[in-house]
């Protein structure tokens, strides 16, 4: 096998699958990545807990997971729904996109409301093959997706993939760090 420069040896019994993934009956596992990206503590997980398994009713929700082939450890994951005006997630946003014209965005959107995988895991592509299948499923026009304000290895991947900022500085309640929400024509780039 070649290797381009700067990319890692994986050994094969380190090899990831992306998939369909049954987000309700693995949430537990899933929760652990997203703790450890975002250093949540054991309430805060039982909080997002209840979010997820609510959102997994939403009519069009759907997940994939990042898998070692080897035993089916989760390492990564996505899910996303069409977007919905009456969602919390819409109601927090939608100010800040009218403040700058976007408003539009919450209208014909597919959400992307996690995408998260664990550190020993990111740099593989991982990410960008979780969200472009994910989005190359939906059949909005366009996908949006909010992300901590900063410019991260996250952003990055965003913009690479058409993702462009609709507003920034959003304060979400309880959260400690302002966030820019990002949007982007389906199907996304692929660089």
């Amino acid at each position: 096998m070649t290797r381009s420069p700067g990319e890692a040896a994986v050994d094969a019994s380190d090899e990831v699958t992306v998939g369909p993934l049954d987000l309700a009956a693995r949430v537990d596992e899933a929760l652990a990545v997203q703790a450890e990206a975002f250093g949540l503590s054991r309430e805060e997980v039982e909080v997002r807990r209840h979010i997820v398994l609510r959102h997994l009713a939403t009519p069009g929700a759907r997940a994939l997971g990042a898998t070692r082939r080897a035993d089916d450890r989760l390492v990564g994951f996505v899910y996303g729904m069409p977007n919905d005006r009456v969602q919390w997630w819409s109601t927090v946003v939608e100010p800040y996109l009218r403040r700058e014209g976007n408003e539009g965005w919450l209208e014909g959107s597919f959400t992307i409301t996690e995408l998260h995988v664990l550190s020993a895991y990111q740099h593989r592509g991982i990410g960008r093959r979780l969200i472009t299948t994910l989005t190359d499923q939906a059949s909005e026009p366009r996908s949006i997706l909010s992300a901590i304000d900063t410019e991260s290895p996250a952003r990055e991947l965003y913009r690479k993939l058409g993702y462009r900022d609709l507003a920034r500085r959003v304060l979400f309640p309880a959260a400690p760090s302002p966030y820019a929400v990002m949007g982007a024509p389906l199907p996304l780039l692929r660089p």
